[in-house]
């Protein structure tokens, strides 16, 4: 084809050897110069100028609905008590108290333990428990995707009935086992129930068959490799992206866990975040003259910053493994 046939398209059989014009966007086509979505024309896409327009505003109001929040929160972390309830509330006044505050963390305001030792106290049940939860729903999922055994579909579908009962409905039988078996008041409480996670091993049954082809595992077979050699060497390298997910779910469920803690720990120096804040909002609730609102602003913000440094870092593995699994399913 010579250089001058691209600016051109060729007349239809039988019509003779006349040409017509061909029009940019399809010179851009023939030219080879449509790599990108960027180059094509918006009505070659599906999608018009207003619609465009439209899903753009729309996603900027969401933006902003959910960011006003967090900006609310940085803000009001710099202000005074007073400041916090009598100034515009996304703007920042004087005086600027942000390393007072950061300085009332560790600070025993009203007797129910310090910030710092409830923050230490949630790494620890979070930190535990969602690698405890990691673990065992991957050997889970493992068996569930790679080994055939006799009612494996009736235990899958008793691991995953776990998801329709509400926690509310097992705390009293919950705390008469925790009585007898002498675990409140004890960390391992905490930690034991965070270690079972049902959507955990469902993720990583979903994620291992997509993942983890059989051949593969049938060839290592065959070149004797072992059971434990083929997960550790062969599987776990492959869905490394699935392992990242379940354990980020689950440290938020465990970080952010409330009814738990507030049933079996009746010791302050025990509170995880969450109960702690709480109390300490209680207590300044009906002491109204204990300022404790620049320490729960501030608290609250430092409680955000983990996850979002976990977010930001885990990122890439955490969407990979959240689209394969999405697209397995």
């Amino acid at each position: 084809m010579s250089a001058g046939s691209i600016g051109s398209v060729p007349a239809r059989p039988g019509r003779g050897a006349a040409t017509q014009p061909a029009s940019p966007a399809r010179r851009r086509l023939l030219a080879g110069r449509h790599d990108t979505a960027d180059e094509l024309p918006r009505h070659l896409l599906g999608v018009s100028r207003t619609t465009s327009a439209v899903l753009t505003a729309v996603c900027v109001l969401f933006a902003l609905f959910t960011l006003a929040p967090l900006a609310w929160i940085v803000i009001n972390s710099t202000k005074t008590q007073a400041n916090i309830f009598q100034t515009f509330g996304f703007w920042f006044a004087r005086p600027f108290e942000l390393w007072h505050n950061i300085s009332l963390l560790d600070q025993n305001v009203v007797g129910n333990g310090t910030y710092l030792q409830w923050l230490a106290n949630t790494a620890l049940y979070a930190g535990v428990g969602s690698v405890g939860a990691t673990l065992f729903a991957t050997l889970a999922g493992y068996g569930f995707s790679r080994y055939r055994f006799r009612g494996k579909g009736a235990l899958f579908a008793i691991v995953m009935s776990a998801l329709l009962v509400p926690v509310s409905a097992i705390t009293l039988p919950l705390y008469l086992v925790y009585a007898k078996a002498h675990l409140i008041n004890s960390i391992w409480g905490m930690i034991l129930p965070s270690i079972v996670s049902p959507v955990g091993v469902f993720l990583m049954r979903t994620f291992i068959d997509a993942a983890l082809p059989r051949e593969l595992i049938d060839a290592a077979r065959v070149d004797g490799s072992g059971e434990v050699r083929i997960f550790l060497r062969i599987g776990v390298p492959l869905i490394v992206p699935g392992l990242v997910t379940v354990l980020l779910l689950s440290v938020v469920a465990i970080w952010n866990n409330y009814f738990l803690p507030l049933f079996i720990f009746s010791q302050n120096q025990l509170y995880p975040v969450t109960v702690g804040l709480s109390q300490l909002s209680s207590h300044g609730t009906t002491s109204g003259s204990l300022a404790v609102e620049p320490l729960l602003v501030l608290g609250g913000l430092v409680t955000i910053l983990p996850l979002a440094l976990l977010f930001v870092v885990l990122q890439r593995y955490w969407r990979g493994g959240a689209l394969l699994g999405g697209i397995a399913g």
